[in-house]
């Protein structure tokens, strides 16, 4: 168990400490091709879906299939735990199980999901929302990275049909439930004491591209009494940010990621981009969040002579877990905490066409989306354990 971990372990890492793994890219292949070898050693049937998600089937494909998973893509700089855990503790779930001599009554598989920390096109969940129909096709062909290069560039040089990216049907109705085994990205089971927890609800949460436009001139020959500074402008929305979110109880908003145009140590920029996420418990309380954020972001760019709009590039809403569903997998495992997430999955996406539930694996730092995320071995093989009673169970 958990040797998946130690055969992926030097995958994308970078100069951070962590690991960069980005959809389609080196990284990202190399860990798809371990993915299909790996599953092929269980004799699982393994196939790509139009949006480059990856199914390894337990038997043959069928109808009201018990579903587990999760993703193997990562945040710049992230740790070795989100995501891949979930992904190998399902695979190893089906070895124990298969090694018991367990013959499972309905279709079982694997799912692997794409780009789910949406770090290349900006989109979270985008390998589930395009699989559910959760965005719009012509919009994710659009999408681009950092390079310029769009989604349907992206998928046409790894061998997908960029006009078959979007809604799969007949796929998603293939999947009568969603089990998402995950490190938990907090601290509950800390505070709790608890290897494992089975997780209630995720809160409503988005992204949205703020842009400062100012004038852009030299840094030695203008006076500052007659700039037009994005720079600055950017800066005093960013402690607005931060000031927002601390007077609304239980919201979170970052600025995670900025650039300036054009970029240079002695050019007032031209303009400035800034990267929102907010979150709140309740769809109403986040988008009270993100209007506060505005009206005190087109504050600060009038003050300094600019001009600023703020653009929602995702949303999704919060989600409670099937309460069934959930309950089942509660005592199934000896009621173990059910505990709320901030951090959004694909579960949650999957949560709105089926019965989906998601397992946290105990973090003692606390700490996700940085190289101190961490799970104990003991720990992740209780999450396993849990993962096979459940399997056993609703299989």
């Amino acid at each position: 168990m958990l040797a998946g971990l130690s055969e992926i372990a030097d995958v994308g890492r970078d100069r951070r400490g962590g690991y960069s793994r980005h959809l389609w890219q080196s990284a990202d292949l190399e860990l798809r091709s371990w993915f299909i070898e790996r599953a092929e050693r269980l004799d699982l049937q393994v196939e790509t879906d139009r949006n480059g998600n990856l199914w390894a089937w337990w038997g043959q494909p069928g109808m009201d299939a018990v579903v587990t998973g999760s993703h193997l893509d990562s945040v710049p700089g992230g740790g070795a735990y989100d995501g891949p855990l979930g992904v190998v503790s399902s695979l190893d779930a089906i070895a124990r199980l298969q090694a018991s001599g367990f013959v499972p009554t309905r279709p079982c598989a694997v799912l692997m999901c794409a780009e789910e920390e949406g770090s290349r096109f900006g989109v979270a969940c985008l390998g589930s929302r395009l699989l559910t129909g959760a965005i719009d096709a012509d919009k994710s062909r659009a999408l681009q990275d950092r390079d310029g290069v769009t989604l349907a560039e992206a998928a046409r040089k790894v061998g997908l049909n960029p006009a078959h990216l979007g809604a799969d049907p007949d796929a998603l109705a293939r999947v009568g439930l969603f089990i998402e085994l995950h490190v938990e990205q907090g601290r509950g089971l800390i505070d709790l004491d608890q290897p494992v927890a089975v997780a209630s609800s995720i809160l409503a949460h988005g992204r949205w591209r703020l842009t400062v436009t100012g004038q852009g001139n030299h840094a030695g020959t203008t006076t500052m009494t007659g700039r037009r500074d994005p720079m600055v402008a950017t800066a005093q929305a960013i402690v607005g940010v931060q000031t927002a979110a601390r007077l609304l109880p239980g919201s979170r908003a970052t600025i995670g990621r900025i650039e300036a145009i054009p970029g240079g140590t002695n050019v007032i920029a031209s303009s400035v981009a800034a990267w929102l996420d907010a979150r709140a418990e309740t769809n109403e309380e986040t988008r009270l969040l993100v209007a506060s954020i505005a009206a005190s972001t087109q504050q600060a760019a009038e003050q300094n002579g600019c001009f600023a709009t703020l653009t929602e590039e995702s949303w999704a809403g919060a989600v409670h877990f099937h309460p069934g569903l959930r309950e089942r997998c509660a005592q199934a495992l000896g009621q173990v905490p059910q505990l709320s997430t901030g951090a959004g999955h694909d579960a949650g996406v999957l949560a709105a066409h089926v019965p989906s539930a998601m397992l946290f694996v105990r973090n003692p730092t606390g700490i996700s989306h940085a190289p101190e995320e961490f799970a104990e071995a003991a720990d992740c093989v209780a999450g396993i354990d849990a993962l096979v009673l459940l399997l056993r169970d609703l299989l």
